[in-house]
Formats: structure tokens, C-alpha cells, sequence
């Protein structure tokens, strides 16, 4: 029999809580259930808030099928809230908004990685943050990451932008800017300026092209996601990877001092101490005063 929770006065089925889906560590869908419910529901909302939701599934764990889904999934209960997207010049589509914690607990029980836009829905295409996804490609790690990472962070001051930092959940980092209200392709050429500026000041670390045959060594500096049609991992989702990593916000301190690739891998049952002595260091990014408009 599905039990059936109560949530700020919805009622939702949560399904199959002991089974494993992290088999590396044993972590049943109840404690991943338990990580949104009491880790991460009062900092992982604000990041969800009036954004369109898209949903990387993986129900059977990260070793099973992984499928992205835009579209309100079938059965999603009437209030659950949506909103229109545009996905081209003659079409627009729903997708899921996560408002509550209940709407949280209704999408994390389909197992989801959560992905969002750099815009709210209120202005589809407008950015508010601009994002570098930094990506290393082996044998550089996470460590590479972070000496590309401090560069950027330098010369987005110099704009008077301020760069906030968070582990991907994978193999790197990603580097987050609140913004004035921005369209988005101004956004996207701004971040690809900037990759490129990295990849000439930093030749044997940075790269801003994608083509896999010049990756190796190296960190890609992916500024593709600042596209009004792009998502990237919202801040403290789970990912599908072989152990509940999270996507994790990171200080400057640790950015710096990182010498070990794993040194900044954070797993669900780390995050309530570091948000114990942290708060969430990403609050910034929700926050208008702290928004500063790109460079004229």
C-alpha cells in the first residue's frame, strides 16, 4: 500500500521508500525524500521559486534509465502550479513551477534532478544571474576548476559583478551572478566573452570551445547555459550520479584552498552541517540589492 503524507495540507503518495537508489551507499528514496523534506526544502525553494522546472528523471537510480522532461509529467496534481514557456516563435508549452514544500516533495518522490533557467517567469528570457558552468575534461578535476574559477572571479569584479560559487553535484563547478534584469542573449555574449578572455589569459587551463578532441586537460568554460532556452542544476539538487551528490554551494576560502578533487564533493548527509554553519551562501543571488547590471 502507497502511504500517503500530508504536506502543508496536501495530501501526496509517496511510493517505494525502501528502495535503494544509490546503491553505492545504500540510500533508499525515503532518505532521499527525508534530505528535501528536512536538509534542504528551506533552501533549495527560493532557487525554485518562479522558475519553470525542468526534470532530469531517474527512478530506478543513476544506474537505470535517466530521461529530461519538460512537460508537467502525467497524473502532476491540479495544484501543482504551472506556467507558460515559449519554445519557439509558433509555440508555447507548461511547465511545472515549484512554489511549496509540497510541490517539492510531489516532484522529488518522481526522483528528479531539478534544473532551472537564468530567468523568472514572470520575464521569460530576462535574465537575473548570469552562470560559467566549468567542466573539466580528465585528467584535470575539480582542483583545475578552481584555479579557472578565481580568475573569473577577479575579472567579474572588475565589472563590478560579484561571483558566487557551487559544485556541480559531478566533476566541477559552477560560478553564479546576480543581475539587473538582462535579456538573455546579451547575457550569453557577455559569459562568452568572458570564457574566451580566460582561454587567452589562462592557455593551458581554460577553453571556451566545446569540441571534445581540445578538452582533455583542460576546463571548458561553458557559457551556454545563459540561453533563455538553457537550464542548469538548481543549488542543493541531488544528482544522478553514483552517490547522492549534491549540488553544492561552496566559500571563496574553499574554492582556493581546493588541492584534492574530492575535497569538494558534498553528499546529502553532509549538507545539515554546512548549512548549520553556513546558511545558504547563495541567498545573494534572491536578493535585488546585491543585482548589478553588466557592463555598458
Amino acid at each position: 500500500m502507497t502511504p500517503i503524507t500530508e504536506v502543508e495540507g496536501r495530501r501526496i503518495s509517496l511510493s517505494n521508500l525502501d528502495k535503494v537508489l544509490y546503491p553505492a551507499t545504500g540510500t533508499t528514496k525515503g532518505e532521499v525524500l527525508h534530505y528535501y523534506a528536512a536538509t534542504a526544502g528551506g533552501v533549495i525553494l527560493p532557487h525554485l521559486r518562479d522558475r519553470p522546472v525542468s526534470f532530469l528523471r531517474y527512478p530506478d537510480g543513476p544506474g537505470g534509465q535517466l530521461f529530461f522532461t519538460k512537460n508537467p509529467p502525467p497524473g502532476t496534481p491540479a495544484w501543482v502550479a504551472t506556467t507558460p514557456v515559449p519554445r519557439s516563435e509558433d509555440q508555447a508549452a507548461r511547465q511545472v513551477v515549484v512554489e511549496d514544500l509540497a510541490s517539492l516533495m510531489w516532484a522529488a518522490n518522481l526522483v528528479v534532478e531539478f534544473h532551472t533557467p537564468q530567468w523568472r517567469t514572470a520575464a521569460p528570457g530576462v535574465a537575473d544571474r548570469l552562470v560559467l558552468d566549468l567542466d573539466p575534461g580528465s585528467p584535470a578535476t575539480v582542483v583545475e576548476c578552481c584555479a579557472v574559477a578565481l580568475w573569473l572571479r577577479e575579472r567579474l569584479a572588475a565589472d563590478g559583478l560579484t561571483a558566487y560559487g557551487k559544485t556541480s553535484g559531478s566533476k566541477g563547478l559552477h560560478l553564479l551572478v546576480p543581475l539587473a534584469p538582462t535579456p538573455s542573449e546579451e547575457a550569453s555574449a557577455y559569459a562568452k566573452r568572458l570564457a574566451r578572455e580566460v582561454e587567452e589569459a589562462l592557455p593551458e587551463l581554460a577553453l571556451h570551445r566545446m569540441k571534445r578532441a581540445l578538452r582533455p586537460g583542460k576546463v571548458f568554460v561553458d557559457f551556454s547555459q545563459n540561453a533563455a532556452s538553457k537550464t542548469t542544476a538548481t543549488p542543493y539538487t541531488l544528482r544522478a550520479r553514483p552517490e547522492p551528490t549534491v549540488s553544492a554551494p561552496v566559500t571563496w576560502d574553499e574554492i582556493a584552498a581546493c588541492r584534492e578533487a574530492g575535497t569538494l564533493e558534498f553528499r546529502a548527509e553532509d549538507m545539515a552541517g554546512r548549512l548549520e554553519r553556513y546558511g545558504d551562501l547563495l541567498a545573494p543571488l534572491n536578493d535585488p540589492e546585491q543585482a548589478r547590471p553588466l557592463p555598458g
